[in-house]
């Protein structure tokens, strides 16, 4: 059997192909934000990356626990944005698009790790810990992610609702990672 080149030359001419068809530029709006989502979970990996190396602290454990479900979910978000808005009809929620428990999932998780520290009281300054700083990164990806997905993914798509409760619980975490407290047990 012969293997396929990785390249195809049908982005040469600065268009990409799009999920169910159709080519648009690679600077449109679609592109541009389903590349900032991908680089958003290239960032999220980073802070996997970081957590699994730190062992010996149980906050650390639990945030490679707690990422992947979501880094999983950016694929679904990332195939919505692929999609021209025409052929969305074909998409399946939880699988090919966002859903609404996606978004209610994110806001249990915050919930609970919101009870297990103190927020701080004035303005965060990044770096307390290695894996903090990498969620703190992320989160500010993510941001920007959800400002390129407004005109790609208007309402009632829940990318937008997702992509901003997604980087409030990137801050959530980097707050827990950074406090004085036990972890919690939220993936088995």
């Amino acid at each position: 059997m012969t293997r396929q080149p990785i390249y195809t030359r049908d982005g040469d001419d600065g268009t990409t192909g799009l999920f169910y068809g159709g080519r648009v530029p690679k600077d449109s709006e679609l592109p541009r934000a389903y590349g900032t989502v991908d680089e958003a979970q290239a960032v999220l990996g980073l802070a996997r990356s970081a957590a699994a190396g730190n062992s010996g602290d149980a906050r650390s454990a639990e945030v490679v626990k707690m990422l992947e479900p979501f880094m999983r979910d950016l694929w679904v978000l990332m195939a919505e944005l692929a999609t021209l808005p025409e052929n969305r009809h074909k998409l399946v929620p939880g699988q090919s698009c966002v859903s609404p428990d996606m978004v209610e999932r994110m806001e249990t998780l915050i919930d609970l790790l919101d009870t297990q520290f103190d927020p701080p009281t004035e303005f965060v300054v990044p770096g307390e810990h290695p894996v903090s700083a990498w969620l703190d990164l992320a989160r500010t990806v993510v941001r920007r992610a959800e400002r390129h997905s407004v005109a790609a993914a208007p309402s009632p798509s829940q990318v937008v609702p997702y992509l901003n409760r997604l980087s409030d619980l990137l801050w959530t975490m980097a707050r827990w990672q950074e406090g004085k407290s036990k972890p919690v047990r939220t993936v088995s």
